[in-house]
């Protein structure tokens, strides 16, 4: 399958010819469906906590000893989907038609006052012409302007102050001062970039670095962090052969975000709070972002606490077939299906329930924010059935759920939430230590997707997604979370939505 130059390119990589042919087989063999046994819903499965509740919960948070805390902020990629519709128009424009009234180009034209990237100086006065159309979207997606097309999301400003304009990534340091300072005084930050856009980011942290910190009284400890190419995973063409490229050497592609479990597996801290790069809002939302972030781990905390002091009864007991360790386990029994929906197959004795309990209770923490359905994009929460025959609560992408299957489409028809991509994460075990994550993951959980290369057909491999089957293994918790506290940035128009504007 593979030559001595191919096995060269792929040593270089970081990877091997056995990892390169597993993919190749996955192609052919495929991923197997995910067993839904139904969506995730207040009735079971998410938390809706009453207000006392979420006082409880933030009051934890401020109290619980924890072993380092820290933001990973997902931020690679350039933000050329934010420009997708901006590039079409300026096609157009510079086909010499116009843009319809209402289009993409029209409405950033006719608003660009209203954007925090607009100045005087480089946009002019505006006015309603196809030139002024043109000028604006040239100057937004072009290197002559402020080459937004090719740069990444986190480095373009978002938001406008009376003394100052903000990027998104400084406003994921004005969050993270909020919720996630540690006892010493500092802010930790691991902030997932490719490596073309290290500059800019640099930067970026430059412009604001020494201004936040006597602003907010905090100190930054900002670690910039790529994904491996180890990870990326070959191409196939569409009768699944290696896809070789016009010189004959073989394509890889990135994985998706899935590869940052590798990332995340190298944080050393005990709590670690994940949100995308592009979900900011202004700063006078804040106060309900950073509250519900504090509930979130709050909520995480509550668990991990309760969760060790069940690992601690376990080891005390040295009898397994004790009357006080048959108690033990069925407590642990009904912890389990309460509060995380995890309901385990039955054992043949007391040994070995004790020990499948155990292996249930020590593993990472997730509890992850879920929002009711508002048609936005993002995956949903479901009950689902584990190799082990165990249940579980999981985070799927529509992408996973078998359009043929009618059970399937009915427990997506009646999901009443999505996932915005806002967890905290508990990744030490009772006993101090780091777990090692890629030890959770669900490897039958990724999936294939078309895509193309220079016009020629493919398919490419996603691995399990970070917040999907990277955290398969986990023991997971969903709390409802208002929608004010989700404010992505798909598009660049998402930007004239009233939580991005002053």
């Amino acid at each position: 399958m593979f030559n001595q130059e191919d096995t060269k390119m792929i040593t270089a990589r970081g990877s091997s010819v056995k990892t390169v042919e597993g993919q190749v087989d996955r192609f052919r063999k495929g991923f197997p469906w995910i067993r839904i046994i139904g969506p995730a819903t207040p009735e079971r499965g998410i938390e809706v906590l009453t207000p006392k509740e979420e006082d409880e919960a933030v009051a934890y948070c401020s109290k619980a000893e924890i072993a380092g805390k820290c933001k990973f902020v997902p931020a690679s990629g350039a933000a050329s989907r934010m420009f997708k519709d901006i590039f079409a128009g300026l096609a157009e424009l510079e086909a010499g038609k116009d843009v319809a009234p209402g289009s993409p180009v029209d409405r950033l034209a006719s608003s660009i006052g209203k954007f925090a990237f607009y100045t005087p100086e480089l946009f002019g006065t505006p006015e309603d012409s196809p030139e002024y159309r043109k000028k604006v979207a040239s100057l937004v997606l072009g290197n002559g302007g402020l080459g937004y097309g090719s740069k990444p999301k986190g480095v373009i400003l978002f938001h406008r102050y009376p003394s100052e304009v903000r990027t998104a990534f400084a406003e994921h340091l004005v969050e993270a001062q909020e919720y996630m300072k540690n006892s010493d005084g500092t802010c930790n930050l691991v902030v997932t970039i490719s490596p073309e856009h290290t500059e800019l980011f640099k930067a970026a942290l430059c412009d604001v670095k020494d201004k936040f910190e006597e602003r907010y009284g905090v100190r930054y400890d900002i670690s910039f962090t790529y994904q491996s190419k180890a990870t990326d995973t070959v191409a196939v063409d569409m009768k699944d052969r290696p896809f070789r490229k016009d010189d004959g050497t073989l394509l890889f592609r990135p994985a998706g975000h899935g590869a940052l479990i590798y990332n995340l597996n190298e944080v050393k801290d005990e709590v670690v709070s994940i949100k995308n790069i592009d979900n900011v809002a202004n700063e006078r939302l804040l106060p309900v972002t950073a509250k519900y972030k504090k509930v979130l781990m709050g909520r995480a905390l509550i668990l991990r606490d309760r969760i060790f002091s069940y690992l601690r009864a376990l080891d005390a007991e040295t009898d397994p077939g004790s009357a006080s360790c048959h108690r033990l386990c069925d407590e642990i029994e009904a912890f389990l299906d309460r509060e995380l929906c995890t309901q385990v197959p039955l054992t043949s004795g007391n040994a070995e329930r004790a020990a499948l309990l155990r292996s249930k209770l020590d593993r990472p923490i997730r509890v992850c924010g879920m929002v009711r359905n508002q048609g936005e994009p993002g995956g949903g929460p479901f009950l689902t059935v584990l190799k082990d025959g165990s249940t579980s609560l999981q985070i799927l992408e529509s992408v996973q759920i078998n359009k043929e299957d009618s059970g399937a489409m009915d427990s997506l028809s009646r999901a009443t939430h999505f996932n915005p991509v806002d967890l905290v994460c508990c990744l030490r075990n009772y006993k101090g230590e780091k777990f090692d994550l890629l030890k959770y993951v669900d490897e039958d959980a990724g999936f294939i997707s078309s895509k193309s290369w220079q016009g020629r057909e493919l398919k490419a491999l996603e691995l399990p997604g970070l917040w999907n089957g990277s955290m398969s293994d986990w023991n997971t918790k969903f709390v409802e979370v208002p929608v004010e506290t989700f404010n992505p940035v798909k598009v660049v128009l998402d930007l004239l939505r009233p939580a991005h504007q002053g």
